[in-house]
This record gives C-alpha cells, sequence and structure tokens, in this order.
C-alpha cells in the first residue's frame, strides 16, 4: 500500500466527551483515524492505565496519578495462565479505561485507508509503573517480563477488535521513555530495549509503529520489528538524517515514516502555516535524497501526523491542528503528485 502523505493522530484529545470527540476524528480530515485517550476525564484515561489495568496487583491511584505494585506480595498465576494459553480476551479492555475506543468502534470505520490504535510500550509503561520503594518495575526481572507480556496481549486484543471495522490496522505502540535511553533514568541497554520491544509486538498480525516524541537513538529504534517510525518532525527531523543508511533501509524493506509536522502546542499552532509546514517537510525529504534515500520510497510511505497527541491543547485549537494537517497533506500531495 502507498500512503502519500495519509494523515493520522498520535494518542489524546483533550475533549471530556467521546462522542464530541470522535466526531473531530471521523469528519473527513484525517485518513487514518484513531480511538482518542480523553485526560480530561482524568487519570483513568492515563495511557498508562490503559495498557497496565490488568497486571496482576497494581494499585491505580486516581487521585495520586499514579500505578505502583506490591513486587514481593502479587500473585501471577491468573495472568500467566492467559499468557499461556493465548487467552486474549482476559485482556479485554475495561470500558471505565477507554470512553475514546467504545465510541471509535461504535461508529463506522470501514471507509478509511486504515485505522490506528495504540497502547504504551514496555520500556515506558515498565518505567513508569512502581514498586513498593518508588523503584520502576522494569528493573524487576520477573515482573518487566509480565509487563512485556501484558504490552503484547493487550496489543492483540486491540488489533483483533479493530479488524473487525477496518482490514487495514496500525497499531502504535507509544514509547516517550526512549529519549531516555542511554541516561541514568533508564539504566537498560540499547541490546535489551530492542529485545524486549520486539517481544512486545510479536504475533501481532497489523502494521506496528513506535511513537517517540523527543530525539533518540534512531538507529537503535530501527533495529525493531517496526512498520511504521512516528516521530516529532517539527522539532527533530534534522536527526532523522543523521542515520540515513537505517532510512533507506527500513524503506528498502516497506518501512513507512510517520512525520509528527504539525505542531501540538497552543502558541505554536497558532503561529503556523501550512505553507511553511509543507516547505519544511521539503527540506527534510531533500536532506534524506540528497544522502542516497530513495525520494520514491519517501514519498510513497509517508504519513504526516502532529507531533504528538494534543490532550493537552486548548479545545478551541483541535480544529486548527486537524485544518493544517490537512491542508499540508494536500499541499505535498499536490507538489509531488501524489495520491488523491
Amino acid at each position: 500500500m502507498d500512503w502519500n502523505f495519509a494523515t493520522t493522530l498520535i494518542g489524546s484529545l483533550p475533549y471530556d466527551n467521546a462522542k464530541l470527540a470522535l466526531d473531530k476524528v471521523l469528519d473527513g480530515r484525517v485518513s487514518i483515524p484513531s480511538w482518542p485517550q480523553l485526560p480530561s476525564l482524568g487519570y483513568s484515561e492515563s495511557m498508562y492505565v490503559q495498557t497496565g489495568c490488568r497486571l496482576p496487583g497494581i494499585d491505580i491511584d486516581i487521585p495520586g496519578k499514579k500505578i505502583t505494585v506490591d513486587t514481593d506480595a502479587y500473585d501471577p498465576t491468573e495472568i500467566y495462565t492467559a499468557i499461556l494459553s493465548d487467552d486474549i480476551e482476559y485482556f479485554e479492555h475495561p470500558k471505565k479505561y477507554h470512553c475514546g475506543l467504545y465510541e471509535f468502534i461504535s461508529r463506522d470505520l470501514s471507509q478509511f485507508q486504515a485505522i490506528k490504535g495504540q497502547v504504551t510500550g514496555p520500556i515506558s509503561e515498565g518505567l513508569q509503573i512502581l514498586d513498593k520503594n518508588g523503584r520502576s518495575v522494569i528493573y524487576d526481572e520477573s515482573y518487566s517480563e509480565i509487563v512485556r507480556k501484558t504490552v503484547n496481549m493487550t496489543a492483540k486484543w486491540q488489533s483483533k477488535i479493530l479488524s473487525k471495522f477496518n482490514r487495514n490496522v496500525i497499531m502504535f505502540f507509544d514509547e516517550p521513555s526512549l529519549t531516555l535511553l542511554g541516561t541514568p533514568f533508564a539504566s537498560i541497554s540499547n541490546d535489551l530495549a530492542v529485545e524486549w520491544i520486539n517481544e512486545s509486538m510479536e504475533g501481532l498480525d497489523c502494521k506496528k509503529a513506535i511513537h517517540c516524541c523527543g530525539n533518540t537513538d534512531w538507529a537503535t529504534v530501527l533495529r525493531t520489528n517496526i512498520d511504521i517510525l512516528s516521530f516529532d518532525a517539527y522539532a527533530y527531523a534534522h536527526t532523522i538524517a543523521m542515520f540515513p543508511d537505517e532510512i533507506a533501509a527500513f524503506l528498502d524493506r516497506g518501512g513507512i515514516l510517520s512525520w509528527g509536522l504539525v505542531p501540538s502546542g497552543d502558541d505554536l499552532i497558532a503561529s503556523e502555516t501550512a505553507e511553511n509546514l509543507a516547505a519544511m517537510m521539503k527540506r527534510n525529504i531533500d536532506a534524506l535524497v540528497n544522502k542516497g534515500v530513495n525520494k520514491i520510497k519517501i514519498l510513497q510511505g509517508s504519513i504526516i501526523s502532529p507531533q504528538c497527541g494534543l490532550g493537552g491543547m486548548e479545545t478551541d485549537n483541535v480544529d486548527n491542528v486537524l485544518n493544517m494537517l490537512n491542508d499540508v497533506s494536500n499541499r505535498m500531495k499536490g507538489y509531488y503528485k501524489v495520491g488523491k
């Protein structure tokens, strides 16, 4: 499938009403719609809660906005029984944590090029959940494995459900904490990060993406078994051009670049224009082409999105983002004469 500057969204929207949020997502400005997380409803809509709510022994503190577990006192029997028997239904997403998802699948999604879901990746999920001593559970060998298996099974359940509504499903693994690799805040090796991400994606029958909305070692990310690399192109596209060989190899195997080009901050969106963003994207494409990356493969394998989720924006600015996203996409299609 050629993507030709199709558009999608990243995670959250700033509404406290799922119907209103989906009316925006599905009004035609986004060609690959996604179900929205709704953080205005509270911590119950946190991506860490949504992905981790089936983990054994966890305490989800909604008022305190944290997830903890006593790694000395949980019982893994039930969840391991589900994992080992491939009981995907055990990982059904609770409606109380997924208002946007259930509104999403109540709509007609069949006419879209593809639809997008998301889970939190194993690195970010494992770093966010804390044990009774305040230490991230990613450093507990046994519990970290359960986190990875849970991410995998959660993604499988969601992908299975979404595939009932559109045959082309993209599953994003949101990994903001990849920016911490190589620092004291994420004391795991790059090799281990690759291994754990691959483990969490194993067996998924859909397109698999990693989204990281900061700068990281893109060569490491591209060693994972992803089909789509989603990055903040507004702030960090120049860092992608530092890895032309890896990008070329990724595109050669059918990889897709999801350019987070449209700013997701209120002040930034107010000062930007579609014309400027399209010119910025052309320059970044040229930078890759000048380093030997195949231009046609870039064009055919490019998606455009906001930098990150829009959950922190003023609601009045959501339309500005969606309009600019659609406008930039149309400008790029027209300039390169691709797509409809």
